[in-house]
């Protein structure tokens, strides 16, 4: 008779355990191809379960084809080869622990993400906004909104723009994705893989990624304390430039007004030719006004701007817009308007009165003021530890990551690696670099929202250390 003890399984369901035991043992030959099972009336006495356990089980085995059934006899054993080389998993045996997991455990600080958008989450708010959705809205929200995005979300955003970002925009230019990964493969699509596509020197590389695997070729750009070189711009060949003008990633550069004018005169210059405005985190200023969009200054229509709600509420809501030229509108209703959206009918009604209500202002006047209390927390632990006379911090005045410049002759590399040794994960301005030397060594980029400030602190020491070559242990 077969033997488990079902009070092994953990949080495994009773069915999906003895499921995977009996596999177990027919992977390792413990069972034998024909032989025959156990009835499920006599199994189930003897493990001390109920009968439609055993049922389940051997329901699911017959299905996934490990067990067949004979007419009023019973189940048997299939022929089933073992994976080669794989020895079967024992059913009593605990599951194996997972690298990533491992790493987690030993992981101290992670500077590279340092969290984002979800340390003031109004869960009450937005809890209370989708009850009255699903009541006011009722069936129609298993019905499918418009390829574009619900009309109420892209007039709410429309009303949005304008009030916060100076962006004159109808709600028939906005198209709603899950996530900016996602609209960036539409605008490929839209504008064509046969045009070369300008991507920040030192910038954000998952952009570049994107456009290359969607078929387009990409054209480094170089990014100095102004943004993009416009002189690198005009030899780059590019016909469609990706810029964040208001903080550009890593390096947290701010473009003047008077070279936005250039760009925009770069964009009008020539037909076909358009700028991708990517406003990533302009919510989180510190010092003075929002500074206005490229967008907002456009006459010639030639910037699609592009945002999304996962810095500024949390990031796997994947709730991204892009607001198109009127020129394009039509284009794209022709060449992707077949698309289907990509964001559940519920998260978009939902935002769409977190909007109209006025919760998404306050959410971020509240964010604005506990991430800068946060960053002046940071860069005090910075000024007080060791390394406080080793470092220097710019770039923090915008966005949710400053830089740190570290007085050390060691390499990036051999830094990161010490680090993660001692369980800190960093990022540095170099990472970022699409071509050798595009980007300086020595400087370190810290995502500060979610740090934990002893052990931030702690960390301190440790890369102190480090940039002496001498590993705290």
């Amino acid at each position: 008779m077969l033997t488990y003890d079902l009070d092994r399984r953990g949080s495994l369901a009773r069915y999906d355990y003895l499921c995977r035991c009996i596999k177990g043992d027919i992977l390792a030959g413990r069972l034998a191809a024909g032989e025959k099972l156990p009835s499920k009336r006599s199994l189930a006495a003897h493990l001390q379960t109920a009968v439609v356990t055993v049922e389940n089980a051997y329901a699911q085995l017959e299905a996934e084809g490990y067990l067949y059934t004979r007419e009023k006899s019973g189940y048997y054993v299939a022929q089933v080869e073992a994976p080669p080389g794989l020895d079967a998993p024992s059913p009593h045996a605990e599951a194996p622990r997972s690298e990533v997991r491992d790493k987690e455990e030993k992981q101290v600080l992670d500077l590279r993400s340092g969290g984002s958008g979800t340390e003031g989450f109004p869960f009450s708010v937005w809890a209370r906004l989708m009850r009255r959705v699903l009541s006011e809205k009722g069936e129609a929200l298993l019905r499918a909104t418009p390829p574009s995005g619900a009309a109420e979300l892209r007039d709410a955003i429309a009303q949005h723009l304008y009030r916060f970002r100076g962006i004159k925009a109808e709600p028939e230019q906005i198209v709603v994705g899950a996530g900016t990964e996602y609209l960036y493969n539409l605008i490929v699509q839209l504008l064509g893989r046969e045009a070369v596509y300008g991507v920040e020197d030192p910038g954000y590389s998952k952009a570049a990624r994107i456009y290359a695997l969607s078929g387009a070729r990409t054209a480094p750009v170089r990014v100095d304390e102004g943004g993009v070189s416009l002189v690198e711009l005009e030899t780059s060949g590019a016909q469609i430039l990706h810029t964040s003008p208001n903080h550009q990633f890593p390096t947290g550069a701010v473009t003047p007004i008077g070279r936005r004018q250039s760009l925009l005169r770069w964009a009008e210059a020539q037909a076909g030719r358009y700028i991708i405005e990517d406003d990533y985190d302009s919510e989180f200023r510190f010092s003075l006004r929002p500074i206005p969009t490229l967008q907002s200054i456009d006459h010639a229509g030639c910037v699609i701007y592009v945002n999304t709600f996962s810095r500024t509420l949390a990031p796997s809501l994947r709730i991204s817009y892009m607001v198109l030229p009127k020129e394009l509108v039509a284009p794209y209703r022709e060449r992707l308007g077949f698309y289907s959206c990509t964001v559940p009918a519920i998260e978009q009604y939902t935002l769409a009165r977190f909007l109209d209500e006025g919760y998404f202002d306050s959410h971020i006047n509240r964010m604005r003021k506990f991430y800068r209390v946060r960053r002046d927390e940071v860069i005090a632990a910075i000024a007080e530890s060791p390394l406080g006379v080793r470092c220097c911090v710019s770039g923090e005045d915008a966005g949710l990551h400053f830089l740190l410049t570290l007085d050390t002759q060691r390499p990036d590399r051999a830094l990161r690696a010490d680090a993660e040794r001692c369980g800190i994960l960093l990022s540095f301005l170099s990472d970022f670099a699409l071509r050798p030397g595009s980007a300086p060594q020595h400087t370190l980029i810290v995502n500060y929202p979610g740090i934990d400030l002893k052990q931030f602190r702690r960390a301190l020491r440790t890369l102190e250390a480090l940039l002496l070559h001498a590993p705290e242990k």
